[in-house]
């Protein structure tokens, strides 16, 4: 594994180390995690977020588990037991888990240096293979991106995408951002308008940083901005990663998409959904009857973090103590809002029937 283009990867000693995403943009810190609680505590707390870097964590975190219980089964079961409920919402972490405690029972007998380097490789594959799917799906998307400038005559483009879904969430490119770096390539004329995406800010803070680093143009806006753009002409197409998406199509993501996604029906402006196969939760038929949604601390949306005067990282209360706040992490955009599914096997329409069709085999 290489750090040089991902959001984890492990050291000389193989242990785990991320970026700190809660630091970024005005911070790059690393933050090496040596046991299976510090993959807990790294995914609850946030300091890695993104569907797919969240299930890559908790993957390497069982490895993490077997090395520290010296292969012992019962207490890997507790431990992994404990990363797989370290935050509801994004599927791809019970996914990652799962997948990695059936190889740990299968390969139970083994010796526990031998079981412990089989979950390693095991860990280190989920995360070449998200590589490799986020590659298709950045192919895929570019290809769309070109089919509708070629149908509508555009010489340059404009995307809005909202939270984050680039590679500090999905290795090597992500889902949402991944076309829009393959259209980079093809010396596609992109530009992108940047959801700020309250009250975490990642869009503000990770994929602004993200595009700037890769040298693509962006532009920042308030959440509320997108009707106003997408009304005005402003936007062509509107994409979006999922943390869940249910087998009729319904996609769970950032609160705050499901708004974008009426907005751009209303101005019949394509809606898509950037997602790795591993991001379906086919048990779930109604997503936004079944779909958990995570409620976070009340504090996200009452403090607010930035560079103050003297160029410091500061933390601000910017809502009275007397008010409450209601922090729901995300919401769920029916799938008769999305224009189609992005994912490594192609554009999949957003019906439980173009689903069983494409992925029938993983059902």
């Amino acid at each position: 594994m290489n750090g040089k283009y991902r959001a984890l990867w492990l050291d000389e000693d193989d242990n785990l180390v991320v970026l700190d995403q809660r630091l970024l943009p005005f911070e790059e810190k690393t933050v090496t995690i040596t046991t299976a609680q510090q993959s807990v505590e790294a995914i609850a707390n946030m300091t890695v977020r993104g569907a797919g870097v969240i299930g890559n964590v908790a993957a390497f975190g069982v490895y993490l588990a077997a090395r520290e219980s010296d292969g012992d089964m019962v207490r890997i079961e507790e431990l992994s037991k404990e990363i797989r409920e370290s935050r509801p919402t994004a599927v791809n972490l019970m996914w990652a888990v799962d997948r990695m405690m059936g190889l740990a029972h299968k390969k139970s007998k083994l010796k526990p240096m031998n079981l412990i380097k089989a979950l390693k490789n095991e860990a280190i594959k989920i995360a070449d293979e998200d590589c490799e799917r986020s590659q298709k799906i950045a192919e895929y998307g570019a290809d769309i991106i070109e089919e509708i400038m070629l149908s509508r005559g555009l010489d340059s483009f404009n995307i809005l995408t909202h939270c984050n879904a680039g590679w500090l969430a999905i290795v090597d490119s992500g889902t949402a951002l991944a076309p829009i770096y393959e259209a980079q390539k093809r010396d596609i004329k992109i530009h992108v308008w940047v959801d700020e995406t309250r009250p975490r800010n990642q869009g503000a803070n990770l994929t602004a940083w993200e595009l700037s680093k890769a040298g693509i143009e962006h532009t920042v806006i308030a959440d509320n901005t997108g009707g106003h753009l997408m009304q005005q002409s402003m936007v062509d197409m509107v994409i979006t990663g999922a943390d869940r998406v249910a087998r009729n199509g319904d996609s769970a993501n950032k609160i705050g998409t499901y708004l974008k996604a009426l907005a751009a029906k209303d101005n019949d402006i394509p809606f898509y959904i950037a997602l790795p196969a591993s991001t379906f939760d086919f048990e779930i038929l109604d997503g936004v009857e079944g779909i958990p949604i995570e409620i976070r601390n009340e504090d996200e949306v009452k403090f607010i973090s930035g560079l103050n005067s003297d160029g410091e990282v500061q933390e601000i209360q910017i809502v009275q103590s007397k008010s409450s706040a209601l922090n729901y992490g995300f919401d769920v955009t029916p799938a008769r809002l999305i224009t189609g599914l992005i994912t490594e096997r192609g554009d999949c329409e957003a019906t439980v029937e173009a689903i069983i069709e494409m992925f029938g085999d993983l059902i």
